[in-house]
């Protein structure tokens, strides 16, 4: 059976209509349940922008099913994705996850299902990942890394069972075990910072506890090779982004093809974002400090 696909939504109708309509051109698309999650307006000036949102979400076809949860109020992109994801993963096993600027390729939701049910009883891996960094090397077809990831994700009852939303706690515990440089990406990119950012209120990153959560317990994620999201919302019409190419990827045209993965880091896969990280690190932290209450970073983790 394929897994249920948690969409969140907000102000921006263009971007949303373009993610549903490359999301519908995937081959399992008639065969997904569709769950919509619309955040109400922060501000009176998102109003608008919120009613075309849902305004749309009624004339969506193309899935198995359509079901909208519209929020009452303003719920902010950390909590409703946090309770949004646990709201699904009490009904079902498995959930992929998306935004409403993340356009897929057409072979997004076969990896998705495949990886999915490839992995479902292996407690090494505790996501699947869909998007992959504009890397000049080239990467295996998939591969693993640490911790966990938030553009175009999908993960388990079991997986989602780890997030900790509690920031403290999980920076304590990577002090404590003298695991501050790895949490960094060997140093690569200042995740710790982002965390102790998320405690004090700077930002509301669900996605920075979702990693420390994940590689903290030790867990691994699955990349493909080959990207198989493109962002759109680096066009400074997000709340949190400004407008840049730095992150466009071309959409892979074919399959991931998951047979014979090793379930273990991929020390070519982590060397490549590494250098890609400390090739980009001058503009990229003023960029990210732009978007930390979406996610973590770029790295997207």
């Amino acid at each position: 059976m394929t897994a249920p696909i948690a969409l969140f939504a907000y102000a921006r109708p263009d971007h949303l209509r373009r993610t549903i309509e490359a999301l519908r051109l995937n081959t399992l698309a008639n065969d997904s349940d569709l769950i919509v999650f619309s955040d109400a307006a922060r501000t009176s000036d998102q109003e608008t922008g919120v009613a075309s949102v849902r305004n749309y979400l009624l004339t969506i076809k193309g899935f198995r099913s359509v079901s909208l949860h519209c929020r009452p109020h303003n719920f902010g992109l950390a909590r409703s994705i946090i309770t949004g994801v646990t709201m699904i993963l009490e009904q079902y096993e498995r959930v992929i996850v998306l935004e409403d600027d993340m356009v897929t390729s057409p072979y997004f939701l076969s990896y998705m299902n495949d990886a999915l049910e490839r992995f479902a009883t292996d407690e090494r891996v505790a996501s699947i990942h869909g998007y992959l960094f504009p890397l000049n090397e080239p990467m295996p077809e998939a591969f693993f890394l640490p911790g966990a990831d938030c553009w175009g994700w999908a993960t388990w009852r079991r997986g989602w069972a780890l997030f900790n939303p509690e920031g403290q706690a999980l920076l304590d515990e990577i002090q404590q075990r003298g695991l501050v440089k790895e949490f960094n990406f060997g140093g690569a990119y200042p995740y710790s910072g982002m965390l102790q950012e998320q405690i004090a209120g700077k930002n509301d990153s669900w996605a920075i506890r979702w990693y420390a959560s994940a590689f903290l317990a030790g867990k691994l994620t699955l990349y493909p090779g080959r990207s198989l999201i493109q962002n759109i919302g680096h066009d400074a019409t997000g709340t949190h982004c400004g407008a840049d190419n730095l992150y466009a990827v071309e959409l892979s045209a074919s399959s991931i093809n998951l047979e014979g993965i090793p379930v273990a880091t991929s020390t070519a896969a982590l060397q490549a974002f590494a250098g890609f990280l400390a090739s980009t690190q001058g503009g990229l932290f003023k960029r990210l400090k732009r978007r930390l209450s979406k996610f973590t970073g770029i790295v997207t983790r």
